[in-house]
């Protein structure tokens, strides 16, 4: 039998793939409080300069008075005036490692397995994000958000495949829905965290229990397996076996005799292992890869700089941060109702809702900031929904273009491009200074142009996928895919 008709006898989504599954979809929770970190802990609060007789001029130490009761990294270690852009580096310095942990850990996950890359990455961002908490100095600060993202993207990375690999293809577009709606979920509960637990170092080392928790619970009480998807991609079939009959005896089916075939060759698979290299050579990956990566750039530009805007609204920040997490959950019954409907699919759901984002974010140069219903923050809020829907579409829709072989290494391109625009997130919306206007036009003009550009990728709706490489190329694929390919092959 294939690897399908393997999962339909030992079960797609059985209650053992649904408890490894729980696990992994609550380890959004803890990475939503690390992404988000810095919108807390980073807060600035209302000040004025008192002139102090004696005092140097460049003794800000000695003049600052802060007006609001706040406790952040802003207030400990003086980051105003010339010192303010440090803020918004040490977002980016999480979002740029992101961008290294995608880059080193995605195809590092293709070659030795996802599990041991998954719990390693789990372990060393624990353990440096109790070193954010600890930090005696902006500096030391700094280089653990850095080192805290590392370990962020590589595992964050794993972990979305593994909930797709270890259950039949039929059900990923709800796990890869429901991993991102529990994202949304983090968002909210951590603004709740926020208001309970001020002090920022306290935030920081609560924010960071959760991971250590889950990293006990996995290593522990419910040891996860290999994904038999990546072993049967490597050509370690009795592996691979193995792991399906135990999922069979776990959902309940008992002891189920499983035999795999294939249909390419399967000598020395590991000699002759892809890697990124293809993404660039390969001619159907190739503009495939540039594609995505220009979509999953303008989703991060777009979720997080809408998101990171909410420290700057007027009011309550607490409020504006869940405000900004739980605007995201009608996303995801959105997301489940069109991606599977024959007449939008993947492909025209993504473009669709990325095209909305943008119009939203340039109706807001049109209405009043706040005070009524159709206001530019109301319209923000629209365009977070949108550019959330589409998001999470693309993480599914991604997964379903590459085949198993090197699907973690397509994945971890597209992320790196996304954290490029996770880099610069932090930085738009200090664009007010030069036009109020200015971050809403940048998101506009990201979105609307990466609808454009996703309309030329092949729809996945019902379509097989792809376990490798030959299989990408064989002659049905090529049937399927060739109103696209001619396309593509135009620009």
């Amino acid at each position: 039998m294939d690897l399908e008709e393997a999962y339909q006898v030992v079960g797609e989504f059985g209650r053992h793939q649904k408890r490894m599954v729980t696990i992994l979809v609550l380890l959004q929770i803890y990475m939503a409080c690390q992404s988000m970190l810095i919108i807390l802990v980073g807060a600035v609060p209302e000040y004025h300069i008192e002139p102090v007789t004696g005092s140097p001029d460049d003794d800000i130490t000695q003049s600052v008075k802060f007006t609001e009761d706040v406790s952040s990294i802003v207030t400990e270690w003086y980051l105003i005036k010339h010192q303010a852009y440090k803020v918004n580096l040490a977002g980016s310095l999480f979002f740029a490692g992101v961008l290294i942990g995608n880059v080193l850990f995605g195809p590092l996950s293709d070659k030795i397995g996802r599990k041991p890359v998954f719990l390693t990455g789990l372990f060393f961002e624990v353990l440096f994000g109790y070193g954010t908490a600890l930090a005696p100095s902006y500096e030391i600060f700094a280089v653990s958000r850095l080192l805290v993202g590392m370990m962020n993207g590589g595992m964050a990375l794993v972990c979305f495949v593994l909930t797709q690999e270890y259950v039949g293809k039929c059900y990923w577009a709800m796990t890869g829905t429901l991993t991102n709606m529990t994202f949304a979920v983090g968002i909210t509960l951590f603004a709740a965290l926020g208001y309970y637990v001020r002090p920022w170092r306290n935030l920081a080392t609560v924010a960071n229990c959760p991971g250590l928790l889950l990293f006990l619970f996995c290593f522990f009480f419910l040891t996860l397996p290999e994904s038999p998807r990546w072993l049967y991609s490597r050509g370690h079939t009795e592996k691979a076996e193995d792991i399906l009959q135990d999922f069979a005896v776990r959902n309940g089916k008992g002891r189920i005799p499983v035999k795999l075939w294939r249909t390419y060759s399967t000598s020395a698979p590991d000699a002759a292992s892809p890697g990124v290299f293809q993404l660039v050579t390969h001619p159907i990956l190739r503009w495939r890869t540039v594609v995505l990566m220009y979509v999953w750039y303008a989703c991060s530009l777009v979720y997080y700089g809408l998101t990171l805007s909410a420290s700057e609204d007027k009011g309550n920040r607490y409020l504006s941060v869940a405000m900004y997490g739980l605007v995201e959950l009608p996303a995801y019954p959105l997301c489940m109702y069109f991606i599977n409907k024959q007449w939008a699919g993947r492909r025209k759901s993504m473009s669709y809702f990325l095209a909305i984002a943008g119009v939203s974010c340039l109706l807001t140069m049109f209405v009043p900031v706040s005070g009524s219903l159709l206001s530019a923050t109301s319209l923000a809020l629209v365009g977070k929904l949108m550019v959330s829907a589409a998001f999470n579409i693309v993480y599914v829709y991604t997964s379903e273009l590459y085949p198993t072989v090197i699907r973690n290494a397509g994945l971890g391109v597209c992320s790196m491009s996304c954290r490029v625009g996770g880099i610069l997130a932090p930085f738009v919306p200090s664009m007010k200074s030069l036009h109020t206007s200015m971050p809403f036009m940048v998101f506009c003009l990201s979105g609307i142009s990466a609808a454009c550009l996703g309309l030329l990728l092949p729809e996945t709706l019902n379509k097989p996928a792809a376990e490798t490489l030959d299989e990408l190329s064989s002659p049905t694929y090529q049937r399927i895919l060739e109103p696209y390919n001619q396309i593509l092959h135009f620009f």
